[in-house]
């Protein structure tokens, strides 16, 4: 079946979720967030995506603002941070975190190629238009497509199933491609083509589908798409 539609996750796939505590600590003042950025920006993450998975299980759903939100909190906790000015800071550039270097030319590739192509994200539609909208992607996607509209986060099928209710394929007809193991274990299951985009060199989940094609990056999923 030949590949028609290629969808990405967002954060951690096409944006760099370590961009903002980066950001904020090489502004002036910030020499303690400095010191810790990393760390900060690694709890941030963690929490954000296990509030999600927890948040899914319980059916308790708040948008992906909240549990970001949410996480940044136990974050900066942990890190005994108090700074009210630098949690309002975080949460803003949040909204327009990077895109990893290959990205712009990446989907410009795949449309150049005839491909249709899309977001599929946890993310809330205001914080994924504000995320496109910085990193200038706008023209090379077809479709932002939001959990808020089935509310519920992945791994949810009824997540995946967003991509056939607005681009009409069947689930062999798209190429899902995520930097989350287990989002993309995930969608193979759920009947996608699948590449784990694999910047860490972190082992396989295991989970009982595994996607078809591990990358160091997002270079090659021109090429990869059209030999499918």
């Amino acid at each position: 079946m030949t590949i028609s539609t290629c969808v990405f996750d967002a954060y951690g796939t096409l944006f760099d979720v370590a961009g903002a505590a980066r950001i904020a600590a090489a502004e002036p003042g910030q020499e303690v967030l400095a010191t810790l950025w990393p760390r900060l920006a690694e709890d941030w993450r963690r929490k954000q995506l296990e509030y999600t998975w927890l948040r899914a299980i319980t059916g308790d759903h708040v948008d992906f603002r909240q549990v970001t939100a949410d996480g940044l909190d136990w974050a900066m906790e942990a890190a005994a941070l108090s700074d009210p000015a630098l949690r309002v800071r975080l949460m803003a550039l949040y909204d327009e975190l990077p895109a990893y270097a290959e990205v712009p030319a990446m989907l410009h590739g795949l449309k150049a190629k005839g491909f249709a192509t899309a977001i599929l994200s946890n993310g809330s539609p205001d914080m994924l238009a504000s995320a496109v909208a910085s990193a200038g992607l706008g023209a090379d996607l077809d479709a932002v497509l939001s959990v808020e509209s089935v509310g519920v986060f992945k791994p949810s099928g009824r997540v995946y199933d967003l991509v056939g209710g607005h681009f009409g394929t069947r689930p062999e007809q798209v190429l899902f491609v995520s930097s989350n193991g287990w989002d993309v274990c995930s969608a193979a299951g759920f009947g996608f083509q699948t590449a784990w985009v694999n910047r860490a060199g972190l082992p396989m989940d295991r989970l009982p589908a595994q996607p078809a094609h591990v990358l160091p990056d997002l270079t090659t999923i021109p090429q990869i798409a059209g030999a499918l």
